[in-house]
């Protein structure tokens, strides 16, 4: 663990170049492993959270963007997507806001998690200021974290993170799946009510 104190000392422009790169892509351990390295000195803790924040945020800005910009028209013109679409829409309408809070921390979500929310007739304004909020969180919770327990979360992602991080998905593909059958059959019963 020392050498790679070390590398980051001696290569610091680079790993915060590093650091923001990969929280604009996808969310992970390297937060944590990036509080633990400020708290071993190796980084400059303010520096830390300011790149795991702009990535969080300016990431999940992009792909907000690129929903809206070229939308998904290709697949609505699909019978059987455009149902699931509007499905979608339905649920992110009504957990847009807690759902927007939650997708950064399960393994694999982050890297898609904003495109969804394009979807939606939610305005801009009030995404990026949810955004903010939620990759300031995201940001608190994972740096934090690794600067005030340090070894011990090195420790436990080499024993069981991934395990953790893929139940965490698990449990939040089983409450997603349980809302889009509850919003899709509350669409069906006000269907066949007309």
């Amino acid at each position: 663990m020392d050498a790679i104190l070390e590398l980051i000392r001696e290569y610091g422009t680079l790993s915060y170049l590093l650091l923001f790169a990969y929280c604009a892509l996808k969310s992970g351990a390297l937060p944590l492993f990036a509080g633990y390295a400020a708290q071993a000195g190796a980084l400059e803790l303010s520096l830390v959270a300011a790149c795991v924040f702009a990535g969080g945020y300016l990431g999940d800005e992009a792909r907000f963007y690129a929903v809206r910009k070229f939308g998904v028209h290709p697949l609505e013109s699909r019978r059987r997507f455009a149902r699931a679409l509007t499905t979608a829409r339905r649920l992110l309408e009504r957990y847009g806001i807690t759902y927007i809070f939650l997708y950064r921390y399960p393994k694999g979500l982050r890297t898609i998690g904003a495109l969804p929310v394009g979807l939606t007739d939610m305005t801009w304004h009030r995404f990026t200021g949810l955004n903010a909020a939620s990759a300031g969180l995201w940001m608190a919770l994972m740096v934090g974290a690794g600067y005030l327990f340090g070894a011990s979360i090195e420790q436990a992602v080499k024993s069981g993170w991934t395990a953790w991080s893929v139940a965490l998905l698990g449990v939040f593909l089983l409450l997603f799946f349980l809302a889009w059958w509850r919003v899709g059959r509350l669409a069906d019963v006000r269907n066949s009510g007309l």
